[in-house]
C-alpha cells in the first residue's frame, strides 16, 4: 500500500545526491519534497508539518562521516521519526484475565467479522482456547459468517439468532466461556455505515456490561483520512485500548497507518491484508517504517515463515534432499506452505531492495495454479518418479490439468534442475549447511 509514498520519499532522498553536507538550503528543498510527499499519502496536515519539522532540526548541523552520505543520514533520520510517529514500540494485546475478553468495534464494511476470524486462529495457534462471539443482531448474515470463519479456523462461536440483545447475548456467551474452559472470549459487534449515537450506545453497554480486558477499533485503511476521524469519534466515546488497520493490500495510499497513532494516542495493534485467516500481522512501528523507506523487513519474512512450515514436515523435506529423493508430492507440499505466508508481493517486498524492483511489476497469486494443477493431473506413482513422464504421459497431464505441453515440459525442466543443483550440493559438501539455512527451524 506505500508503493507511490516510498517512491516520492526515495526522490526527496535523491536532492541530496552528490552533496557533501547537509546544509539550511538543500536540506529546505529535501525536507519540502519529503512534507509534500506524506500530504500526498493523504498524512494529516499538522502530523505532515510537525515529522518534517522534527527532521529538518535533527538533520541540521550534523556531520556526515565520510562513510555515509547526506542521503543515508538522511534516510536514517526520516526512518527514526516515522517509527516515532506511528508509536516507536510495538504494542501487544492484554489477555491475562481468565477468560479475556476481546470487544471488536468499527463501522460496517471495515472488516470487523473477517478479523475477528483471524484473531481467532491468530490466539489459536498461540495454544489458547477461544470462543467467538456474534453480537451483530443487525447485519444479514453476520451470524452466518461468523460460523462459516470459527469453522474454517477449528474455533467454537456463540450465537442467539433469536436474541436482539446484544449484552444479553455476550453475558450469555461469557458463562458460556466460563463452563467450558475457554480462555478467550472474542466480540463481534454491530456496525454502521455512519458513526451514529445508537451504535454508540449499544457498543458503550456492552463494553459497561463485560469489562472487557482489550477493546480494539478496527479501522479500514482504505479510507484514509476518514478513518482517522472515525476512530477519534470512537476514542471519544470508548476510549479503545488499540487500533487493527484492515485491508492493508488495498491501492491506498497509506495516510491512515502513518497519522493514527499521532491524532488518537492509541497504538495501533494489528494490521491485516486479504482474506485469508492467516493475513494478520501484529504492528511494529520500526518494521513498517523501514518498509516504506525500501529497506524491506526480514525479521518479519523470517517470523511469517517460523508460523506456516511445519517444523516436522521441514525435517523431513531436509532428509529428502539431502538424499536426492525430493520427488513432486514434496514440491506440491512447499507451495502450500508459500501460499500461506501471504501475498507474494507483499512477501518479496519485505526482502532489502526488492519493493523498488518490483513495483511497477504485476504478482498474480494464480500464478501457483497451473503449476499445482499439473502436479495434481499427475498419478502417485508419477510424482513419485518423474523420470517415467514419457510424451503420451505429458499429454494426458497437460490435457487434465487444462495446460499445454509446452507449459508441462517447462515445469518438469525447472524442476529436474532444481534436482540437480541439490545434487550437486550434496556431493560438494554444502547441502547441510545450505538446506539449514533454508529451513527456519534450523537444524
Amino acid at each position: 500500500m506505500f508503493d507511490s509514498l516510498s517512491l516520492k520519499l526515495d526522490k526527496a532522498f535523491q536532492t541530496l545526491k552528490g552533496q557533501g553536507r547537509i546544509t539550511e538550503i538543500n536540506i529546505a528543498t529535501t525536507v519540502k519534497e519529503i512534507r509534500k510527499a506524506l500530504i500526498d499519502a493523504d498524512v494529516n496536515y499538522k502530523v505532515a508539518k510537525e515529522v518534517t519539522d522534527e527532521i529538518r532540526e535533527k538533520a541540521l548541523g550534523q556531520n556526515v562521516l565520510t562513510s555515509i552520505s547526506p542521503g543515508q543520514l538522511l534516510t536514517k533520520i526520516t526512518n527514526d521519526e516515522l517509527t516515532l510517529l506511528m508509536g516507536g514500540e510495538s504494542e501487544d494485546i492484554k489477555i491475562e484475565s481468565n477468560p479475556a475478553i476481546i470487544l471488536i468495534a468499527g463501522l460496517q464494511g471495515s472488516g470487523k467479522t473477517t478479523f475477528s476470524g483471524k484473531l481467532a486462529n491468530y490466539l489459536k495457534r498461540q495454544g489458547r482456547q477461544v470462543l467467538l462471539t456474534a453480537c451483530d443482531i443487525y447485519r444479514p448474515a453476520a451470524i452466518d459468517q461468523l460460523k462459516v470463519l470459527g469453522e474454517q479456523v477449528g474455533v467454537e462461536v456463540y450465537a442467539e439468532p433469536e436474541n436482539k440483545d446484544a449484552v444479553k447475548i455476550a453475558k450469555a456467551a461469557l458463562e458460556h466461556a466460563k463452563k467450558n474452559n475457554h480462555r478467550v472470549v472474542i466480540v463481534d459487534t454491530a456496525g454502521r455505515l455512519a458513526v451514529d449515537e445508537e451504535m454508540m450506545n449499544e457498543i458503550a453497554r456492552l463494553k459497561e456490561a463485560l469489562k472487557p480486558s482489550e477493546t480494539l477499533f478496527v479501522v479500514d485503511a482504505m479510507t484514509g483520512q476518514d478513518a482517522v476521524n472515525t476512530a477519534k469519534a470512537f476514542n471519544e466515546r470508548l476510549n479503545f485500548n488499540g487500533v487493527v488497520l484492515t485491508k492493508m493490500d488495498g491501492d491506498t495510499r497509506g495516510g491512515a497507518a502513518l497519522s493514527i497513532r499521532r491524532v488518537v494516542e492509541k497504538p495501533i495493534k494489528f494490521i491485516s491484508s486479504g482474506e485469508k485467516m492467516e493475513a494478520i500481522d501484529r504492528f511494529y512501528p520500526d518494521r513498517m517504517a523501514s518498509r516504506i523507506l525500501g529497506m524491506g523487513d526480514v525479521v518479519s519474512l523470517v517470523e511469517k515463515a517460523q508460523q506456516t512450515f511445519d517444523e516436522d514436515e521441514a525435517r523431513r523435506l531436509n532428509a529428502k534432499m539431502r538424499k536426492n529423493q525430493f520427488d513432486f508430492n514434496d514440491f506440491l507440499s512447499q507451495l502450500d506452505q508459500i501460499k500461506k505466508m501471504g501475498n507474494m508481493k507483499d512477501l518479496l517486498g519485505m526482502i532489502p531492495g526488492m519493493g523498488k524492483a518490483i513495483k511497477d511489476v504485476d504478482i498474480d497469486d494464480n500464478s501457483f495454479k497451473p503449476i499445482e494443477a499439473i502436479i495434481r493431473s499427475m498419478t502417485l506413482d508419477e510424482r513419485q518418479n518423474p523420470d517415467k513422464l514419457n510424451s503420451s504421459r505429458k499429454n494426458r497431464i497437460a490435457k487434465g490439468s487444462g495446460t499445454t505441453i509446452q507449459q508441462v515440459n517447462q515445469l518438469l525442466k525447472q524442476f529436474e534442475d532444481m534436482r540437480k543443483m541439490m545434487k550437486t550440493m550434496n556431493k560438494m559438501g554444502g547441502g547441510k549447511r545450505a538446506l539449514n539455512a533454508l529451513n527456519p527451524f534450523g537444524r
